[in-house]
């Protein structure tokens, strides 16, 4: 729970009664919690959105279900099932809407399902929404060891784009590899621009930045011909100030990427989009990663590493432990491939 707003330290664990499961309701009980970025935002107030507190942050969840209201079909006892619910995540059961719910494909466990939501919604929205990528193409991401970033590696990859990914230690950039992306930069040693236009000879095509900060600039410069630079976001917590003449030069293109503001428009087109995730997801063409994962009681924790972006890849919550703050849980744990269901 998050009584009043501040740092992630300022959360209390709480016990409360089960909420009732009433007529058009599913209720689900939580065995993996996603952590993302913005929630870290929701606790400290910084996010564009401040709900009235109290309230339980958390944004993406997965689970089994546990029981199924009168009035509602297509869900039964024991489904394994996702769910994006913007806020009330960070628990160990919930009751939702059987809209609200997304069945997990068999090749997921609780905690891949629990974090990959988000992250690949906004990938997918990026290139295949708001801009499109394919064959041939050179994309440039940039926190590219980071959650969306990862999706985007991933994403971009499966396309048929050739991925440049940049990060900030041999570590991050190690993890990009793994993961698909054909060369890396790293931000910390070389210069973004120089690099990224040695690796594409000449100029990128499309450039993915959730990070901000003077990076974007850089980014920005990189671009060919009718380059694209998508703005997903702040990590870095700093909003760029970017030079109007480096967007006319070469007719380069600044395109703004919002996927929660846009499902939550157009739920219709959000659901075929997440349709054609989760069938992507179903037959191997897209991966996602193994979450590190901490028990609910160490949320505060998580979401510090979050914070000062000590997590490489995805982070979820294990609801079916709440172990005290002395336990160790790691990528194995309680919600690998082993969790009940």
């Amino acid at each position: 729970m998050c009584q009043d707003f501040g740092e992630p330290e300022t959360l209390e664990l709480e016990e409360r009664p089960s909420p009732p499961c009433g007529p058009g309701r599913v209720r689900v009980r939580v065995w993996a919690a996603g952590l993302n970025y913005v929630d870290a935002l929701f606790v400290q107030g910084r996010y564009q959105i401040r709900p009235p507190t109290p309230f339980t942050p958390g944004s993406e969840l997965a689970g089994e279900v546990t029981e199924v209201g009168d009035g509602v079909d297509g869900w039964t006892v024991g489904d394994r099932v996702m769910a994006s619910v913007g806020l009330g995540g960070f628990v160990d059961e919930i009751v939702l809407r059987p809209d609200q719910l997304l069945a997990v494909p068999e090749v997921l466990d609780f905690g891949q399902a629990a974090t990959m939501g988000q992250s690949y919604a906004t990938a997918w929205f990026t290139l295949t929404r708001r801009t499109s990528v394919g064959e041939g193409d050179r994309v440039l991401v940039l926190g590219a060891a980071g959650g969306v970033g990862l999706a985007c590696i991933d994403v971009a990859r499966s396309l048929g784009a050739s991925v440049i990914a940049a990060a900030s230690s041999p570590e991050k950039l190690q993890r990009c590899i793994a993961r698909g992306a054909h060369s890396v930069i790293d931000t910390s040693s070389e210069d973004l621009k120089g690099r990224a236009r040695e690796l594409s000879d000449g100029g990128v095509d499309v450039v993915v930045d959730p990070v901000g900060g003077p990076l974007s600039e850089q980014a920005l410069r990189s671009l060919r011909e009718d380059g694209r630079l998508m703005v997903v976001g702040f990590a870095s917590g700093e909003i760029p100030q970017l030079p109007a003449n480096q967007v006319l030069l070469r007719n380069r293109r600044v395109i703004g990427v919002d996927w929660g503001a846009w499902a939550l428009r157009d739920p219709a087109a959000n659901a075929d989009l997440l349709r054609e995730v989760l069938d992507r997801v179903a037959d191997g063409t897209l991966r996602p990663v193994e979450p590190v994962t901490y028990p609910l009681a160490e949320v505060a924790t998580a979401l510090r590493d979050l914070l000062e972006r000590r997590v490489v890849g995805k982070a979820a919550l294990d609801c079916a432990d709440p172990a005290p703050a002395d336990a160790t849980v790691g990528p194995d744990g309680p919600i690998g491939s082993d969790a009940p269901g």
